[in-house]
């Protein structure tokens, strides 16, 4: 993956990220079942921190 591809996948997820941001707190409002998207959540910082790492090195 060369930087531009990581630099785009990086964009991608943080719109992601901020997408289930938004969910999350639609559901803890009316007392949802949240373990789902902070799992979602946990899984997309664990990538954003390989890929920015692999950013650093391209």
């Amino acid at each position: 993956m060369n930087k531009k591809d990581i630099e785009y996948k990086i964009r991608e997820l943080k719109m992601d990220y901020v997408r289930l941001q938004n969910d999350l707190e639609k559901l803890e409002s009316v007392n949802g079942n949240i373990s789902p998207l902070e799992k979602q959540l946990t899984e997309l910082e664990k990538e954003l921190r390989t890929l920015n790492e692999s950013l650093k090195k391209a």
